[in-house]
């Protein structure tokens, strides 16, 4: 009997553990105990879908019965299933969500092909479907294949498509860029098979925008433009600087990025040296228009911050801290400004520093800046100086803004009106807007009729693929975020633009946990370190010099005599480099002995946590039992 109760128990605690799963999938409640609540819809999705004036249909294609489908992609297509629920049930009514499985040769499969989809070939042969269709009215768009490595974006992909079946038509962004963001057309490459590929960008804006493209010549902007930005500009046409004037002052917002040290076109600097050609400005600037607003900018000035140095490989074998790549984390970004307040960490390459001039009436919004350990170094030292001999260089002088919100009212940077020595158009130039000689010019704006909006970011290597994606998998071809600098990319222009809604979606859910504890010890060694070296520099220059006088002391036959005061100073200076050396190594030690005692407390910590949890249980549960 004694044992029938006890198999009877354990069947009734069966029966139990599968109703509560049963329940727990059925009944439209979740828990969500993630630290960035990537399970939770966004407050921007749920207005977004609140506002959906006519119904969307959802239509999944998913390959589930796909031979030999590996497991992660059948978690990742669940984990797509229950957030489109989410959107169902958020929806109220308003979105139809129809999942589809296109088996081969069905006519599926055909509607997949023909909305765009694309079936990812598997080892058993079969093309494996991963994609969304969304319907509304007459509108069609779709993401052609939902892709695990974009898990972090899922909510914004799947919010950026319901807005975007919904745009009748898209708003049209000018840009106006001295970075090759569009790859140029290489015959050679074409002729191999390999397609030049734009920057990842400029795929992103052109999904949410029509970008029409203005070469620095043109004299005017074209007409209807949503908004501007403006990357890097390049020797820009004094009718082209009157026109961004103008465009600013009407009240349509501009994004302006600049850089005092792009690595990008430095290298294309050297690479043009050796062939003779003309070499791009590695620095950009456009001091007309920026000292008219009132904003204080200076192209040679490249900030440096100790605390934020980025570990970089300068070698085989040999990393070390570059003092102007800045790993910048959410200590650094602004929560409550809507273009970074869901960002989790960025990186800025050799980036300046902005700020309003005195005097200037404007409200200055410090979106990213650095920590209190930068200071500002000469662009000029970027073309051959090492990371060790850049943080020697360093004077550090508090904390800097590297990108800026700016509103207000403006002053016209161009107060006497449109320049006259204007440059000509290019003839035959499509971004060159047709003037009608008899319709009147406009009167120039001499300040901004309303509230103007301008968001300045002093870097531009930012943008671009090499600082965007995880290096370890772009060999492969996959595209994994290292940062959110593309989610910033996305919120500046949709900001700016008015779509607000998914800026709280486009940054959620980073994986990155930067250890903050280990980067303060190594920046603090680093600074003991560096200070330590700069007093080492200023002995050994003491001591080369007066190497240096006592070299000129020579005899007739000009041979160097080495006299005893010769020969005590290099022995003094040998032992002090070999006393420094010993110093470094000591520091060193020191800073790997707390790093790794700090590392093994943290894996002692995590081993013994959830046994001790479960013992503690154990303990207070059998003594209440006992009690009773």
């Amino acid at each position: 009997m004694k044992s029938g109760s006890k198999l009877l128990a354990l069947l009734l605690l069966l029966v139990g553990l599968v109703a509560v799963n049963y329940l727990a999938s059925s009944v439209p409640v979740r828990l969500d105990a993630t630290a960035e609540k990537i399970y939770t819809l966004s407050p921007g999705t749920r207005a977004l879908l609140s506002r959906l004036e006519e119904p969307v249909k959802l239509e999944l294609y998913y390959s589930r019965n796909t031979s030999g489908l590996p497991i992660s992609l059948k978690n990742y297509a669940a984990r797509v299933q229950e957030m489109l629920r989410q959107y169902a049930r958020a929806s109220q009514g308003k979105i139809e969500l129809v999942i589809t499985d296109p088996r081969p040769d069905t006519p599926a499969e055909e509607r997949a092909t023909a909305a765009g989809l694309q079936g990812q070939p598997m080892p058993s042969g079969e093309a494996f479907y991963l994609g969304l269709v969304a319907v509304q009215a007459e509108q069609q768009r779709a993401v052609p294949f939902l892709s695990p490595q974009r898990e972090q974006f899922l909510e914004y992909d799947l919010s950026q498509l319901i807005y975007g079946v919904e745009l009748r038509e898209k708003r049209r962004l000018g840009l106006i860029s001295g970075l090759p963001l569009r790859a140029p057309m290489d015959m050679m490459a074409m002729q191999s098979g390999r397609m030049p590929q734009d920057q990842f960008v400029l795929g992103e804006w052109e999904k949410t925008f029509e970008v029409v493209s203005i070469e620095a010549n043109a004299t005017e902007l074209p007409a209807n433009l949503d908004a501007l930005a403006v990357i890097h500009p390049q020797n820009l046409a004094s009718g082209l600087q009157f026109s961004i004037d103008q465009f600013l002052l009407s009240g349509k917002p501009v994004f302006l990025a600049l850089d005092p040290a792009s690595r990008l076109m430095r290298s294309r600097s050297q690479q043009m040296a050796m062939y003779g050609g003309p070499a791009p400005g590695a620095s950009s600037d456009l001091p007309t228009l920026l000292n008219g607003w009132g904003i204080d900018y200076r192209a040679s000035g490249v900030v440096g911050d100790l605390e934020a140095a980025t570990q970089v490989q300068t070698g085989p074998g040999r990393i070390t801290r570059h003092p102007a790549w800045l790993s910048l984390t959410r200590a650094e970004l602004n929560r409550t400004a809507l273009p970074t307040s869901q960002l989790e960490s960025l990186l800025f390459v050799e980036a300046g520093a902005v700020a309003l001039k005195p005097g200037t009436n404007l409200n200055f919004t410090p979106l990213v800046e650095s920590t209190d350990q930068a200071g500002e170094l000469n662009g000029a030292l970027f073309a051959m100086s090492q990371p060790e001999d850049l943080a020697r260089a360093l004077t550090v002088s508090g904390r800097k803004t590297l990108a800026a919100l700016v509103q207000g009212k403006f002053k016209s940077a161009f107060p006497d009106g449109r320049p006259a020595e204007a440059p000509p158009a290019a003839p035959g130039d499509p971004a060159q807007p047709k003037e009608d000689p008899a319709k009147p010019a406009a009167a120039a704006l001499k300040e901004s009729t309303g509230t103007s909006t301008l968001l300045v970011i002093a870097d531009t290597d930012w943008l671009l693929d090499d600082y965007l994606f995880d290096p370890r998998y772009a060999r492969s071809g996959l595209y994994v975020p290292a940062n959110d600098n593309l989610a910033l990319a996305g919120n500046a222009l949709e900001f700016l633009s008015g779509s607000q809604d998914l800026i709280s979606i486009r940054g959620k859910g980073s994986s990155i946990r930067p250890f903050t504890v280990v980067r303060q010890m190594e920046a603090a060694a680093q600074r003991q370190y560096q200070e330590q070296l700069t007093a080492l520099e200023a002995r050994i220059g003491e001591v080369q010099n007066k190497l240096t006088e006592l070299q000129g002391k020579r005899t007739e036959g000009n041979r160097l005599v080495a006299t005893p005061e010769m020969t005590k100073a290099i022995e003094d200076f040998q032992k002090q480099a070999a006393a420094m050396r010993g110093e470094r190594r000591q520091v060193r030690a020191a800073l790997r002995e707390g790093i790794e005692s700090l590392g093994n407390r943290l894996l002692v910590l995590n081993l013994l946590a959830t046994p001790c949890l479960v013992g503690a249980f154990g303990l207070w549960f059998f003594s209440r039992r006992k009690s009773r």
